[in-house]
């Protein structure tokens, strides 16, 4: 009987196909290739409205040898089935990646004490209130002889972790200088932390944007674009899902679309680095570093290395042992269907990171990066953040384009704040391992064989970590 016949007689096919299900005849090859014939007619075809699916696949089997199915009724449930179950795991998979965004975003009970306590502190003890760092040492601000380390941020915590990874690791504490940026809310509190608990050798001073007089909205018109812009603020703090064709968007693209959307990219804090020759008027190299690294190797000779006139010392991001994480070209932030962007960018063009760079100032002077990056700023705000992904970075590619000086790639190890598969041996050599994504080591989806690399720097003794109970599980 022909696979035709079969589908006219709606019995046949417990009868035809049945025994075999059953193990009585050994006729595998000729009933796979009729089972295709079906599949590849059924494939093409709308499932039919009112299709009863089974609630199992015992059902459907117990269904299939009582001969309640013909071969295309069969093959039909057999399919809807399938696209059913991949549909639930593709939306299980995106609220998974909605809730992993908001715990991402969020702020952990046990930091938001900290923080609030440290604050407290500053208004009660005149201690914590101290000049940092003491008058006698306010020109070493400005020395160039010494090294100079710039830290934004609004996570005392994580500042505390960086500062004390960097003297640890320091073969000269003496010589290090750290210039920690706040913001308003949080300066009191980021304060009262550095003058309650002062690192051995090193000279800190924590100032706040309020403090910057500099940084007016005549000189960052960023800071109109955060405040004011409706698509803007829609864009980081609306509904992700809205617009979202869930049954089209694949779980991979949907998180690369969440990490894009992090409130953090319209903090000034984030974009502060833009405007680090005006800020430190008098300095002439300083290495940024972000909040989310662990220094594990003295980085003094960053100072020592030659930028040949680049202005950006970084590592490229194009090329590296870590396909994953080390595999990003220009085409992976940009939207090259823009015209501005296919006119002016290379998407074969390799990145560069965030997070750790040796930035000469002089040489930065001389250039016309802070207008450029504002440029673009506005260009994608005109066409409706429609030019690039990923917040900063993608304005920075283009500002610092022709500028950036690849140093090599084992100052600086990225990924360990999304890829779960980090090689531990390579996390212990690196001199930089940086937690950029977003399982943070202070939040609960950190990945716990990453986060001892972090936590060994936190300071378990303190009364305020204690009393805060801080990454206590």
């Amino acid at each position: 009987m022909s696979s035709h016949l079969v589908l006219l007689c709606p019995d046949c096919f417990g009868r035809r196909f049945g025994p075999r299900f059953l193990g009585r005849v050994d006729d595998s090859g000729k009933l796979v290739r009729d089972f295709y014939k079906i599949f590849n007619q059924v494939i093409t075809e709308e499932i039919p409205d009112g299709l009863k699916l089974p609630d199992s696949f015992s059902q459907l089997v117990a269904e299939l040898k009582n001969n309640q199915y013909d071969a295309k009724t069969f093959a039909f449930s057999l399919r809807a089935m399938m696209e059913k179950l991949e549909r639930e795991i593709r939306e299980s998979k995106i609220s998974e990646l909605m809730n992993r965004h908001f715990a991402a975003s969020s702020i952990p009970k046990g930091i938001h004490c900290f923080s609030l306590r440290l604050t407290d502190e500053y208004s009660s003890n005149a201690y914590a209130r101290r000049q940092l760092p003491s008058p006698e040492l306010l020109p070493v601000l400005s020395n160039n002889s010494y090294h100079h380390f710039v830290l934004s941020t609004d996570n005392i915590l994580a500042a505390s972790v960086v500062v004390t990874s960097v003297v640890r690791s320091s073969l000269e504490p003496e010589k290090v200088v750290f210039h920690v940026i706040t913001d308003k809310k949080t300066y009191a509190g980021m304060h009262s932390w550095f003058a309650l608990n002062p690192v051995a050798s090193i000279i800190v001073e924590v100032k706040g944007i309020h403090q910057f007089d500099w940084l007016t909205r005549e000189n960052v018109p960023v800071l109109e674009a955060i405040e004011s812009h409706h698509d803007f603020r829609n864009y980081y703090h609306g509904n992700h899902i809205a617009g979202v064709n869930l049954s089209n968007t694949t779980p991979r693209s949907f998180a690369s679309k969440l990490q894009a959307r992090s409130p953090k990219y319209i903090s000034l804090l984030n974009h502060l680095r833009i405007y680090l020759p005006e800020l430190f008027p008098d300095l002439d190299k300083v290495v940024f570093l972000d909040d989310d690294v662990v220094i594990q190797r003295d980085l003094s000779p960053l100072w020592e290395i030659d930028l040949q006139g680049k202005v950006n010392g970084a590592i490229e991001t194009c090329k590296g042992e870590d396909e994953w994480v080390m595999s990003k070209y220009f085409k992976n932030y940009f939207n090259f269907s823009h015209p501005l962007i296919a006119k002016h960018l290379d998407p074969d063009e390799c990145a560069w990171a965030y997070g750790m760079n040796i930035f000469d100032l002089r040489a930065w002077r001389k250039t016309n990066i802070r207008e450029t990056y504002h440029f673009w700023l506005k260009e994608n705000l005109k066409s409706n953040l429609t030019m690039w992904k990923l917040g900063t970075l993608p304005p920075a590619l283009i500002a610092f384009k022709g500028r950036v000086h690849p140093i090599d790639p084992s100052w600086h190890m990225l990924g360990l704040g999304y890829q779960r598969k980090t090689d531990i041996e390579n996390v212990k050599r690196a001199a930089v391992i940086h937690y950029n994504g977003q399982s943070k080591p202070w939040l609960e989806i950190g990945f716990d064989h990453l986060r001892p690399f972090w936590t060994k720097y936190v300071n378990y003794s303190n009364d305020f970590v204690r009393n805060c109970h801080i990454l206590e599980s």
